[in-house]
């Protein structure tokens, strides 16, 4: 089975370990020799599902936009953890030659391309940006790909009054 994963950056630090928590259950019904789990390793969400695919026996695969992602788009305080996420990928892909707002979208389509369920950790709430995770969603359930969401209760994002589970 190949999940991929769209949601937050700026997950609350008490949610952290709700969403880890809910991701490992959710991940605990695969088969870890059959699991590949696809992220682009991003702060919040991705890395977090990332790690527990490890955790849980199965392969990363680490879709980047771009060979300058690191570079240009990792935070200074991520990239101990994006460097250990890449090291122990199966395998590292990019999709353009260069990180810019297309090679978001493209990695995105080419995630949802390659994968038989996204997780979505995701507060309900639509995208204020273009790419976010509802649109990631929204573009999953229009390839009919499945998608389950993950937000378990109490999860809020930073800056947040707390939205509710789904």
């Amino acid at each position: 089975m190949r999940i991929g994963i769209t949601g937050h950056m700026d997950l609350a630090a008490p949610t952290v370990e709700l969403v880890r928590t809910a991701l490992r259950t959710a991940l605990a019904r695969f088969d870890p020799s059959a699991l590949t789990g696809v992220s682009c390793l991003a702060e919040g969400a991705d890395a977090i599902f990332a790690q527990a695919v490890l955790d849980a026996g199965g392969r990363l695969e680490a879709l980047l936009p771009a060979p300058d992602y690191r570079d240009t788009r990792v935070s200074p305080a991520h990239l101990p953890v994006f460097d250990a996420l890449t090291h122990r990928a199966h395998r590292v892909r990019c999709v353009a030659e260069a990180s810019s707002m297309q090679a978001y979208a493209d990695a995105n389509a080419a995630m949802l391309d390659s994968i038989g369920l996204l997780f979505a950790v995701w507060d309900g709430v639509p995208s204020s940006k273009k790419g976010g995770t509802a649109d990631a969603i929204t573009a999953a359930r229009a390839r009919n790909l499945p998608v389950t969401v993950i937000w378990p209760e109490g999860a809020r994002r930073l800056g947040s009054a707390g939205a509710g589970a789904l």
